[in-house]
């Protein structure tokens, strides 16, 4: 089997370096396997904890490709936001108003397809909590721009940051789910009980 494993003697900066040196310092690795294609949009699931955030910085540090998140536009907002929203956005977010769903689907797409290279990272949980569906935004976005998906996640039962899955989704909603399922079997957040399931509303509505 092919080892995608993160080493140092990879790195080529040192920004990269230290982050890998901190995720091993604390048992964390990273395995990694080159993007697809110059665009595409990556999945990032189980979300459940806070905890998710710093190591999913550490590890796009240590990947050293400038990956782009969507974070809810009220952090940009206000006197606050304009200090968190700066460093929000130097880690690559991207303010995105929550509710807006088609036209924020259709405007994500495009900025997709327009772009030189964009991989935009999103958490179909859409929240920490439990909930009883994904959000199915995402899966829109990917047919739309027709673009690969990347299944990443944080398993913190075995300390690892992994990228190395892709997909082609073909349409069939209920087939690529499985796909999706088969990647993420096994795999553990911080607080497992928080995980939702991997399903879509049956009306495959972006709420």
């Amino acid at each position: 089997m092919t080892s995608y494993l993160l080493k140092k003697d990879q790195m080529q900066t040192l920004t990269q370096r230290v982050a890998l040196w901190i995720l091993n310092c604390i048992g964390w690795k990273v395995n990694y396997r080159p993007l697809p294609g110059p665009r595409g949009i990556i999945i990032v699931y189980p979300h459940t904890s806070n905890w998710d955030f710093p190591i999913g910085v550490l590890g796009k540090l240590a990947i050293g490709m400038p990956f782009y998140f969507i974070a809810k536009s009220s952090l940009f907002e206000g006197f606050t936001g304009a200090t968190i929203g700066r460093i929000i956005r130097a880690l690559g977010g991207e303010p995105v108003e929550r509710g807006v769903s088609t036209g924020a689907i259709s405007r994500l797409a495009e900025k997709v397809n327009q772009s030189d290279w964009y991989w935009m990272v999103i958490a179909p949980e859409g929240t920490r909590s439990r909930k009883p569906y994904w959000r199915s935004g995402f899966y829109h976005i990917t047919c739309a721009a027709r673009v690969p998906l990347g299944c990443a996640y944080f398993d913190f039962r075995r300390k690892e940051v992994s990228l190395v899955d892709y997909l082609e989704l073909s349409g069939d909603i209920d087939g690529d789910l499985a796909k999706i399922r088969g990647i993420y079997d096994g795999v553990q957040g911080c607080r497992p009980q928080l995980a939702s399931p991997i399903q879509f509303r049956p009306d495959n509505a972006e709420k």
